[in-house]
């Protein structure tokens, strides 16, 4: 789990158990953070109070990304926003025990609360009982698994010594606890459920993390050796791949989280660039934004690249961070096309704001063109722009001082998604997100 925030967190619904078959594909349900199908929900916040909420956590989140140790058949359920981030239910354990936990691209393992639990965060739902599950077992430090995960130590305990992981987050939240395994069950939209046994997780026993309610932990999907894309390897041939529906809005649709043959991206209108897997991050090569006739290259001195790309898809992090520079040429290009009057972003974090004139229900704003290698993709006022109040709409980009930008989920939602591990290719494909 190498990120704060699960760009998106899933909700997984049924826990029957069925065997696992290669090659077969299934799809599972997300639900946005701030949706009021969340159990982050609070009723009494003002929906332009979660939006500035999501926008800040997304700004601290992008200080994860500067850590010294930072390297180079079908079935469905649904994904609903969770503001600005992403919500998966899954269970753990025999008998499965029901787990709500934030979705993360760029996090590379998942972990829960787990008893004993001194200190954690309020959770309103019980804390999964490791010794109540007739599955759990806890790595030992001379497994290859605990040998091959950074940040891990060993803890004698149970007359063994036990392999233990450490995870901190850019926002002060942390996870510690051992590195263990159990049955991880997904459900699906036809009603059966896919079963994973000895699955690895963390199993956090002392954990601090700013979402507080029903949820517990983190979904990791990044590409680390432990992240469940990686456990779940052959089955699902390499692929998964989502389609976020809006986040910010005050609609609240469900979005989908798909895998193995469900995931496949392809038909009109879909494009394809080369994506470099790192340690845990899914790297692209962006090149330029075009905004109208004005091209903006993406050649930065600020940034320090490790290995091929130049920023991470990540669907954990709300925003698009660009460093300083480059984000610098694109809102001069963006500004130079909005005939809105300048106004500050009452929360003072997003830059360039507008002022939404009285009684209109819409305004002009740009289309801007993502060139990434091989791959142009046409972003929406609905992907670059966000309403932080009634009459306040802002450029939904921001410049960051870390080494890493980051293609944030407020980008790719009403794109169909795909990550393809074995072509190494990413996909982009217009779609309806609310449809799907």
């Amino acid at each position: 789990m190498e990120k704060m925030y699960a760009s998106l967190v899933f909700l997984l619904l049924c826990f029957s158990d069925i065997s696992l078959i290669e090659g077969f594909g299934f799809s599972v349900e997300l639900i946005h953070r701030d949706s009021p199908k969340s159990p982050f929900y609070i009723p009494n916040e003002t929906h332009f109070e979660r939006v500035a909420k999501a926008i800040n956590r997304s700004i601290n989140h992008a200080n994860h990304f500067n850590k010294p140790s930072f390297t180079t058949k079908n079935v469905e359920s649904n994904v609903f926003a969770n503001g600005g981030e992403y919500l998966m239910s899954y269970s753990v354990g025999t008998p499965p025990v029901k787990i709500l936990g934030i979705l993360d691209t760029g996090s590379d393992i998942t972990w829960l609360q787990c008893q004993p639990c001194r200190p954690c965060y309020k959770q309103t739902t019980p804390i999964f009982d490791p010794s109540k599950s007739t599955t759990y077992k806890t790595l030992p430090c001379s497994s290859d698994t605990c040998k091959n995960m950074r940040e891990t130590s060993c803890s004698l305990g149970g007359g063994q010594q036990s392999c233990q992981y450490t995870i901190g987050y850019g926002d002060g939240s942390r996870s510690k606890g051992a590195l263990s395994l159990d049955t991880l069950t997904l459900s699906s939209t036809n009603g059966s459920a896919v079963s994973f046994p000895k699955h690895v997780i963390g199993c956090g026993n002392s954990n601090t993390l700013v979402f507080q309610g029903e949820g517990s932990g983190i979904v990791g999907l990044g590409n680390g050796p432990v992240s469940l894309i990686t456990q779940l390897g052959p089955s699902i041939q390499g692929k998964f791949s989502y389609c976020l529906g809006p986040s910010l809005s005050r609609t609240n649709t469900p979005s989908k989280l798909n895998f193995g043959e469900d995931a496949v991206v392809s038909g009109d209108g879909t494009v394809s660039t080369p994506m470099f897997p790192d340690n845990v991050f899914y790297f692209l090569t962006l090149e330029a934004f075009s905004v109208g006739k004005r091209r903006v290259e993406f050649r930065s001195s600020s940034s320090s690249i490790r290995g091929s790309g130049n920023i991470i898809i990540d669907s954990g992090t709300t925003l698009t961070l660009l460093p300083r520079d480059v984000y610098s040429s694109l809102e001069s290009a963006v500004a130079n096309v909005v005939e809105l009057e300048r106004t500050r972003d009452p929360s003072k974090l997003l830059s360039l704001c507008y002022k939404i004139p009285q009684g209109q229900k819409a305004v002009q704003l740009p289309l801007i063109t993502a060139h990434f290698k091989g791959a142009d993709i046409q972003l929406k006022p609905l992907n670059t722009f966000v309403q932080v109040s009634d009459d306040v709409i802002c450029f939904a980009f921001t410049p960051t001082n870390q080494a890493v930008s980051i293609f944030g989920n407020l980008a790719q939602q009403n794109f169909l998604v795909g990550h393809d591990l074995q072509k190494k290719t990413l996909s982009f494909k217009p779609t309806d997100c609310t449809k799907q």
